[in-house]
């Protein structure tokens, strides 16, 4: 058993619309960039990978595989308490995610039209892909008699602007890191069908082979940008965006942890196997990856999380504001203080090995 925070009762915006989920730092964020800079982006170096994953992407393997079948058709009232609270988290979150990719790509695919036609192609086909998972997932929350309004979304949420170099970051980790996530889920539902309580998760593993091809996409977009893999400076963010993410996904399995135990996987185990497998794969594309075997790695993630699920409990208290103000300073301090331990491990080389990387 992992600690974890009792998932709220779902807040509406009006009778079977659910109102969304506060803005923090674990919760999706939609993203803008500098769209002109994404349309001169010179991909010559790597073109010809390029545009053997957009002819994937075209080939659309997935366009029948989003059908809402007969297993659907029934009435889902048996899923109750927190293990229905945590679902619908689930869905919420996983549901904005892909919506926020959506937008993200389909403003991407609609600027560069014009100036870098072969870039609109591929992200208007991910577009397609992201508004395709995000359709089903709300749809499932409809059988729990919620939705989510995705144009009250578009216009409420805050946008948070990266340069393109951070965008090719984030975006290529989300994607792998959703792979793994999604295909250990599968796995484990194979292994142990008693646990598949909902046919959604039955998709997972056509889907996450969306969410690799388009982890490969943004690798082959990395790659073609020199800067972005060898410089000293590049080295740096990789390291920074390896670890922010691989905390973010601890910060969030563990606060959930109630989702993971009622489809009988244990957080931690998951959490470190998705970490780990993430990492690995990265060192197809990052000119290093991080020391995960490290014995403070996954010890000091914890950490972090301990600490956040501090703040969610003085957030949650009726203490003042003054009050819950300071005595958010000693967490805040002890994650960032398990952070820079973290980013100070040294990490592993991949370029050394690069023609033996699989």
């Amino acid at each position: 058993m992992v600690d974890s925070v009792a998932t709220p009762e779902p807040q509406l915006l009006k009778p079977g619309v659910k109102a969304p989920v506060a803005e923090t730092l674990l919760t999706p964020r939609f993203y803008t960039t500098d769209f002109d800079a994404v349309a001169k982006l010179d991909i010559s170096a790597n073109e010809a990978e390029i545009r053997a994953i957009v002819d994937e992407l075209r080939a659309d393997y997935n366009r029948h595989h989003f059908v809402r079948d007969d297993e659907f058709k029934q009435s889902w009232d048996h899923i109750t308490g927190e293990k229905r609270r945590a679902f619908i988290d689930f869905l919420e979150r996983s549901c904005t995610s892909e919506f926020s990719g959506f937008l993200l790509f389909k403003e991407l695919s609609r600027r560069l039209k014009k100036n870098n036609p072969l870039l609109s192609q591929a992200f208007e086909y991910m577009a397609r892909d992201e508004a395709r998972h995000a359709g089903f997932l709300n749809k499932s929350m409809a059988d729990l008699k919620l939705s989510l309004d995705l144009n009250f979304l578009t216009k409420s949420r805050t946008y948070t602007f990266f340069p393109p170099e951070w965008i090719i970051y984030t975006v290529y980790l989300s994607e792998k890191i959703g792979y793994w996530r999604y295909i250990l889920v599968n796995q484990h539902m194979q292994e142990h069908p008693e646990y598949q309580f909902y046919p959604l998760f039955r998709k997972f593993e056509s889907w996450c082979q969306d969410e690799n091809r388009h982890g490969d996409f943004f690798k082959a977009l990395l790659r073609s940008q020199t800067k972005l893999w060898k410089s000293w400076q590049a080295k740096l963010w990789v390291r920074f965006f390896l670890l922010t993410v691989f905390a973010t996904h601890t910060m969030t399995v563990f606060e959930r942890a109630s989702f993971y135990e009622a489809i009988g996987i244990h957080p931690r185990k998951y959490n470190n196997r998705v970490i780990q497998e993430t990492n690995n794969t990265s060192a197809r594309a990052f000119p290093l990856i991080l020391n995960t075997n490290h014995p403070e790695f996954f010890w000091r993630l914890e950490q972090c999380s301990e600490n956040n699920l501090k703040i969610a409990a003085i957030n949650k208290s009726n203490q003042p504001s003054l009050v819950k103000l300071f005595q958010r300073i000693p967490p805040i301090i002890a994650i960032a203080w398990n952070m820079l331990q973290l980013y100070l491990i040294k990490p592993i080389d991949t370029e050394t090995t690069r023609g033996t990387v699989l």
